[in-house]
Order: structure tokens, then sequence, then C-alpha cells
């Protein structure tokens, strides 16, 4: 008998880290090879990790709520012939980006955050995740003096906040005293005391908090610029509503319009390939290949599938790769993989009703181009008025690598080949 590791798989270009969201499985019960054991959200997927092994799980060393670096062990399993070296687990810190090794009681801090009591065992990261370190640090409360409710008594947020509305936690210990201290500045007001009756806290779920963090990140990542043009797609329009009945029946997919716009797309890119390029120190790396990232809506926020050489597939087989990995997405049966290696992102908020959008870029990518609603209304052709099928097509760029002239003719490109579309058009 030996102890497998299971470790934080990379579930995306330029993710680092994930975030458990929950076991599937408890310690002590019989995991089968490729079993789901774990449910791991990033913001680029929220993915159900198979066992690599088969056997019995005896320690989970990561709990719900824990932030994981890439490659740190998560969980330890029993096996027949272990894969791998046996663990330590004493060493383990895996809810945090570096475990420095665990010093000597009397050398430490007696009242910071990270210093955790040593009858808890292991070390103070492995018991406290970076967002309740700096919860009780916001509250300047010393988490040493709080019982933990999590899985091998770690602190939890919620053991904190509970703290910080009773006056301390479970353990018995009251914080220690401190010199006479300027007033705090003033703190937010707190959502968990919100009145029932006119305010609800929802608790933020693990894929919408690593959403956040990755829209911010992107934000303060590249200086975003946007742009909008309008095209008319009445031809496109057309066409779909004739084929769409014909097509499902003879492949079993709906037809949407997202495969017309990408197979445009792919041709501007051609084009005007500093579209499809990312930003590095050492210059800007033009990629000649779009894996295009697809933005699906699923209930806890938003994922991005890619398909890998989208441009060498022929139509049929675009819809169809398309259409697999959004009812993936849906069902959350995406394979980190699937999320990988991302060069343009393609977004129709015109699902939603959408007129105009203005996307935040998904990192390290150049660009994103949403579609927004098809609405029929009248337009000006040849000095008459015309009903047309019109879509606004909205693009948002990095400028540290593209200008808005090249976002401008690039944007043109796509309008131009939406409007002329013609059956013709189809690369099958």
């Amino acid at each position: 008998m030996g102890l497998a590791q299971i470790k934080m798989p990379q579930l995306g270009e330029s993710v680092t880290e994930g975030t458990v969201d929950h076991w599937l499985k408890n310690e002590g019960e019989f995991v089968k090879r490729d079993e789901p054991i774990v449910e791991v959200v990033t913001d680029k997927v929220n993915a159900e990790i198979p066992s690599p092994y088969e056997g019995k799980l005896v320690k989970i060393s990561a709990a719900a709520g824990d932030v994981v670096k890439v490659g740190a062990v998560i969980a330890q399993i029993e096996t027949a012939a272990a894969a791998g070296a046996p663990a330590a687990p004493a060493q383990e810190a895996p809810t945090t980006a570096s475990a420095p090794a665990a010093a000597p009681r009397s050398s430490a801090t007696p009242n910071t955050p990270r210093d955790l009591s040593a009858s808890r065992g292991g070390s103070p990261d492995a018991k406290l995740s970076p967002a309740v370190r700096k919860l009780a640090a916001e509250h300047g409360i010393d988490p040493t003096t709080i019982s933990g409710s999590g899985l091998g008594g770690r602190v939890t947020r919620e053991d904190v906040l509970a703290a910080v509305g009773g006056g301390g936690g479970g353990g018995g210990a009251a914080p220690a005293v401190e010199a006479p201290a300027p007033p705090r500045p003033q703190p937010q007001p707190q959502p968990a005391r919100a009145d029932g009756a006119r305010e609800e806290v929802v608790k933020l779920s693990v894929m919408r908090r690593s959403i956040a963090e990755h829209m911010v990140r992107s934000l303060a990542t590249s200086p975003h610029a946007w742009t909008l043009q309008e095209v008319d797609v009445t031809n496109l329009v057309r066409y779909r509503e004739s084929e769409k009945e014909g097509f499902r029946a003879r492949h079993g997919v709906a037809l949407t319009y997202l495969p017309f716009v990408a197979q445009v797309l792919f041709g501007a890119i051609r084009q005007f390939p500093w579209l499809n390029s990312s930003w590095s120190d050492e210059g800007v790396v033009l990629k000649h290949y779009v894996n295009l990232g697809v933005a699906v809506s699923v209930p806890d926020g938003l994922i991005v599938p890619v398909v890998k050489d989208a441009d060498r597939l022929g139509f049929t087989e675009l819809v169809t790769r398309m259409n697999d990995l959004i009812e993936r997405a849906r069902n959350k049966q995406l394979k980190p993989e699937d999320v990988q290696a991302g060069t343009f992102t393609l977004n129709n908020t015109g699902a939603t009703g959408s007129v105009a959008s203005q996307p935040i870029i998904n990192q390290p990518q150049a660009a994103i181009l949403t579609t927004e609603s098809i609405v029929k209304r009248p337009v000006v052709i040849n000095d008459a008025i015309a009903v047309r099928h019109m879509m606004n097509v909205c693009l948002s760029f990095d400028h540290r690598i593209v200008d808005g002239m090249m976002a401008g003719q690039f944007l043109a490109q796509i309008k131009q080949g939406l409007e002329g579309w013609t059956a013709a058009s189809l690369k099958l």
C-alpha cells in the first residue's frame, strides 16, 4: 500500500490557482479511477476533477473555499501501488502561493494573522485561505483566537464574521491587548448585519468571486479601448431562417448565428493578425492559428471554452464543436484542456437583448468581440427607406497592441463580410 497525491490541475492558460468548491467524496470513502472527486472553480472554468488513482481517500488537504496553487496537493489516496512517493502531510501548504517552512513558535510574531496555534498542527497557511486572512486583518482579529469550524479545524470566513459580530471566536482566548491605537478607518457596512426584511445577504459563489478577481485583474493589466459598428445582416438572417430546421434534422444540432460570425471573423484575423496576439515583455506574440473562445453563460457566471484551431474547421464541424463545448460547459462536463490556450474570444451578448456592450478582455488575449441583438428597423439605402435586420458588433482591444485605426479597419472587415454574406461564403 502507498499514498498517492492528488494535485490542483492547470485549469486554463495563465491560471495559477484554483478554488475548491466542494468535495464529491469524503475521507474514508473508496474512489474509483477517473471518478469525479472534487469540483474546482477558477474564473475560466467550473470543473469536476477525476481521480487519477483508485483507492481510499485518506486525507483531504484543501477544504471548500480554499484557494490552492496549481500543482499543490489537495488530497491523498491510499492505493495498492501509488504512482509517486508518499506525501509529507506536515509540510503541505496548499492554500497559499508560497508557504515558508514553519518557524519555531518563540520566533513568531504573536499577533499576526498568519500565526496559528501550534496545537492545531501544520503550517499557518494550511488553516487559512487568503480571503480569510484578509478578512481577519481588516477587522483587526487574531485568527489564532478563533476555533475553526471548517475541515480539519480550518478557520472559515463565517468564523471570522461570527467573531466580529459576537466579540470573539469559540476558542476562549481573548485577543492580545494592544497599545492604544488611532481609531480604525471607517469599516464598510457589514452585509451580515442587514435587515432581513428589507435587505438580504447572498453569499458569493466561488465562481462569482473568481470572475470578479479576473475582471479587475484584466482591467488593471490592459488599457482597454472600445469601438462599435452596425451591420446589416438581412441576407444572413434570411438564409438561416430557411436552413435551420433542415440543418438540425441532418446534424442534430441547432444552427445559431455564432458560427457564421466566426467564419467571417477568421477572415478578418488573417487580414489583421495583431488582433489575434498577446503582449509580452519581449514583444507582441502573433498567433498564426485561431483558438476561438466562446463565452457561455452558466447559473453561477460565465465560462469560456475554447475551440482549438477553429479557423481550420469546415462549417458543419465548427457548428458541431461549438455546440458540444457549450453543452458541456452548461452541464459542468468541461475538461481543463477545454478552457486553455484561447487566442480570441467571441461573445453573443445579443442573447440577453443587449444592443451595445463594452466587454472586458479575456487575458492574455488582445481583443474580444460581441455580437448584439438583431433588430428590424428602418434604414436608408440608396436614398430610400427599407426595413432591414440590423446588428451591432462591439470590439474591446488592448491599446498596448492595437491602435484605433487598426481596430476600426478590423471591425469594418467583419462588417463587410457579414453584409456581403451569401451561401457561397460558407467554408464547408
